[in-house]
């Protein structure tokens, strides 16, 4: 085989820390300082991706909170996962989904 007429595909070792190839290089350990908390709550009365978009959109204005996500479970509870910076008051948490107009079902078992 003639190697020397190779074109380089520009395609990176492993190694070489490519985010599509490499493996995710993670700090030993996590500042506490830093760390997410997360919550979850039973939500019901939601049925589509507008309700969700809706619960979703009041959650994220409360200070500290950094991600929200949902899985609906149409016409029953639906869990809500919570995560922020610091622990989110229940009462804010309430208010949030109530502002939306659902209610809290209360926290999954």
């Amino acid at each position: 085989m003639n190697t020397e007429n190779r074109n380089d595909l520009g395609l990176k070792d492993t190694g070489a820390g490519c985010a599509c190839c490499a493996t995710a290089s993670t700090p030993e350990t996590a500042d506490a300082a830093t760390a997410a908390v997360t919550a979850d709550v039973l939500v019901t009365g939601m049925t589509c991706s507008h309700c969700v978009s809706s619960v979703t959109e009041e959650l994220s204005a409360i200070d500290g909170v950094e991600g929200v996500s949902v899985d609906l479970n149409a016409g029953g509870a639906s869990r809500v996962t919570i995560r922020s910076s610091t622990a989110i008051p229940a009462a804010a948490v309430e208010a949030a989904v109530e502002e939306a107009g659902y209610a809290v079902a209360g926290s999954p078992s």
